[in-house]
């Protein structure tokens, strides 16, 4: 398997790997990532990008999984749950993939290594983060359109 899907496997078992061993050396992750994905230039770059964002994001995409996760801090949900959904939140909402693609990547990364509910866990955050991230870009949108306040036309009088 050489997709963006392997890409994806790889960047959580690293993410995994970081959250449980945080102490974790850098260096010897991007050595993982390139053996792993078998030194597949395109695929190492996706891979190295999505962690790369995941890491400099995190603290953001960690506040907006935890309002979206009703019920659940992030300590609570499984490792691989939670970094399942640090993935598909990335892609999200720094419109690395379309919300939907992204959404179901995550559901399928979850299906395959977490457990039962994980898939509809997953699929229920992400979805809550996409409809709002919508919401958001839709009402920015509308208010480009806008036309001017009248107040302007007053002021000239």
């Amino acid at each position: 398997m050489s997709t963006r899907r392997r890409s994806r496997e790889i960047v959580l078992q690293v993410l995994y790997e970081e959250d449980i061993n945080p102490d974790r050396n850098i260096t010897s992750a991007d050595e993982f990532l390139v053996k792993r994905l078998s030194g597949n230039r395109p695929l190492v770059e996706f891979a190295r990008n999505l962690l790369n964002g995941i890491r400099k994001h995190r603290r953001q995409i960690d506040k907006t999984l935890s309002d979206k996760a009703t019920n659940w801090s992030l300590r609570r949900m499984a490792a691989i749950d939670r970094n399942v959904l640090r993935l598909g939140a990335y892609e999200i909402l720094h419109n690395v993939t379309p919300g939907r693609v992204a959404i179901n990547e995550a559901v399928e990364l979850a299906k395959r290594f977490g457990d039962r509910q994980s898939g509809n866990f997953v699929n229920g955050v992400l979805d809550r983060i996409l409809h709002d991230t919508a919401s958001s870009e839709s009402e920015v949108a509308n208010l480009a359109h806008q036309p001017l306040e009248p107040a302007i036309a007053a002021n000239e009088k």
